[in-house]
This record gives C-alpha cells, structure tokens and sequence, in this order.
C-alpha cells in the first residue's frame, strides 16, 4: 500500500461548492465570493456538507485517519477531528484530504468504486466532483 507521501503525489480530484475550476482570467470575483464563504457561520455549514459525505461514504467503505491502524472511527469523532484538524483519511488505496479551514476537500488515487459513491454523495450534500 502506498504511504501518504506518495499518494499526494497521485492524480486528484476536488470535492468543492463549484462545478469546475475557475480560469485565472475569469472575470467573476472568484476571491471575493470564496472570502464570503470562509465566513464562520457560512463556512460552518460547508464544512457540515464535506464531514457528511465522508460519514457516508464510511457506511460502504472502511476509512482509516492518518496513520492510525484503527479502522472506522467512531462518526462523532470524525466530526470533530475534520472540524479542527488537517486530516489525511484512507479509503482502500484513496486518500481524501481535509483541511480545517478550507473550502473544498482533494481526494487522491480515487478508483472507480469509490468514485462511484463520492459523485451522487456530494451530489446530495450540493457539492461537486472534479478533476483539475
């Protein structure tokens, strides 16, 4: 199994508020509207989206946090852990990486099974799966 070093080095997807990545040239206010959504009661309520479509997907699949070896964490404390922490979580051979201050969630190594579930999980929650 690859260690987290090398998976961070593996192709990616992002799981975000937005449907693609927005151009350097664009002439939207991309900086504005994201500092609006870092906002503390804004931004509460994404990171409540990001936190469920990991518990959910913790209903098919084991997941692992960091470099622990106990597998399937109680949900509370994934809650909270994604809440405060920078946060590395291990699904089979993916790795999905939360920040605690970040607006979007990477996911690396994705096969297509989990991919699978990720897409209508985020979905659900209004969020979307792509690839850079």
């Amino acid at each position: 199994m690859k260690t987290i070093e090398e998976l961070l080095l593996d192709p990616y997807w992002v799981v975000d508020a937005l449907p693609e990545q927005v151009k350097a040239d664009s002439d939207g206010q991309y900086f504005a509207v994201e500092r609006y959504y870092l906002e503390p009661a804004r931004f509460a309520g994404l990171k409540r989206k990001h936190i469920d479509v990991v518990l959910k997907l913790n209903c098919y699949m084991r997941l692992f946090l960091d470099e622990e070896d106990r597998p399937n964490p109680p949900p509370a404390e994934i809650a909270e852990r994604m809440r405060r922490d920078h946060l590395c979580i291990r699904i089979g051979g993916a790795l999905i990486v939360s920040e605690p201050d970040d607006a979007c969630m990477t996911v690396y190594n994705a096969d297509e099974t989990l991919l699978s579930l990720l897409r209508p999980l985020a979905a659900a929650e209004g969020l979307f799966v792509w690839q850079p």
